[in-house]
């Protein structure tokens, strides 16, 4: 029977079991924003899961949104990321890299010769962000001009090529979560008048027009896609997100993906909180493989697996903090509590710290 240690091929990516590391912002880049060692080692660690996604990496200098974020568009960040895709590839496992743009959740102190951070329409999100300088309210974003959008997609293609570049297994382009691409999609974020705005159809046209880009230059069968239907993260939402979002990844069939990788619910609100979204509906229209995302643990995973759900599951805090989850869940281990306080501080503290099993 099919389960979460069965092996299974994600497009061009053959992975040895179901269980994915779900990517996590950790803020430990170094000077220029480039990968330390320490972020190798950290990722090297837990490269017995099938595959690892990476923490969301910037594809150009106004993509970035907090401090110490790994980008993806300079040559010192490239051959950053070469030593960690060595690391892991040498142990054995499989890494992909999640191509990032924030937009408008940034602020002019994260941004070059502090601009305006940019988005599809001058709105701006509710709360403060954390700049490096202490927290600070977010700022009204300069919509993006129509004439911009094909500098945006050739941005994307670019890093995408230089992943690869980079020596990574695939990328996953991060369309969720409220950042650049998410914004585009919901009716909340986007009231732009122009071909990338109003209807869903205009909505997701930017999106398809990079997701077309990136295929095109590194192979659909090496690329994914993030889509977090009803998240309210980042002061996002949707009129229709089941209208709006079965049209995206039914129009995602086109670039024969290797994975969508699907975060369900609403932020970190517990389940029975989550906004209502037919999530089945999805699994049954796309044509390629599915990673359910958020909330799980063993045994609500192997069902997923088990039932035909999803065809991964992917975990977040779980393999922060072990390293060691897969062999954890082959024993029914117990598990070591993520230290929360050093999230996104504390150099190896928190980071590469966490105890494995005893052989």
């Amino acid at each position: 029977m099919t389960d979460l240690f069965t092996p299974v091929r994600l497009g061009a990516i053959e992975l040895k079991n179901r269980i994915i590391m779900s990517s996590l912002t950790r803020n430990r880049a170094g000077p220029g924003n480039v990968p330390t060692n320490l972020i190798a080692e950290y990722y090297k660690q837990r490269a017995t899961v099938g595959l690892i996604l990476t923490e969301a990496s910037p594809i150009c200098a106004e993509g970035h949104g907090y401090p110490r974020t790994p980008g993806i568009h300079s040559p010192e960040q490239i051959a950053g990321w070469r030593n960690v895709t060595k690391a892991v590839q040498g142990a054995g496992g499989k890494i992909a890299l999640q191509l990032w743009h924030v937009g408008r959740i940034s602020h002019p102190d994260l941004q070059p010769n502090g601009a305006l951070p940019v988005a599809p329409s001058a709105i701006r999100p509710a709360g403060q962000t954390f700049t490096g300088k202490g927290m600070k309210d977010f700022v009204t974003p300069r919509a993006l001009e129509t004439t911009e959008l094909p500098k945006l997609v050739a941005d994307y293609v670019q890093a995408a090529k230089n992943a690869m570049q980079a020596g990574f297994d695939g990328v996953e382009v991060h369309a969720g979560n409220g950042y650049l691409l998410d914004q585009f999609l919901r009716s909340s974020t986007n009231q732009r008048t122009d071909a990338y705005g109003g209807s869903k159809e205009n909505r997701a046209r930017l999106l398809f027009e990079i997701m077309e880009g990136i295929c095109t230059a590194v192979g659909g069968d090496r690329v994914g896609i993030r889509l977090s239907p009803v998240t309210q993260f980042n002061d996002i939402s949707d009129d229709n997100a089941q209208e709006t979002f079965e049209y995206v990844v039914n129009g995602l069939n086109r670039f024969n993906l290797a994975f969508l990788d699907l975060l369900q619910g609403t932020g970190g609100a517990p389940k029975e909180q989550w906004v209502p979204f037919d999530y089945d509906r999805l699994r049954t229209i796309f044509n390629s493989k599915l990673i359910r995302n958020n909330g799980y643990d063993f045994e609500s995973a192997q069902q997923a697996i088990k039932s035909g759900g999803a065809d991964a599951i992917a975990f977040g805090r779980l393999v922060l903090a072990n390293p060691d989850l897969v062999e954890r869940f082959r024993r029914g281990a117990a598990l070591n509590a993520p230290d929360y306080e050093k999230l996104y501080t504390g150099e190896e503290k928190g980071y590469t710290d966490y105890p494995f099993l005893a052989p």
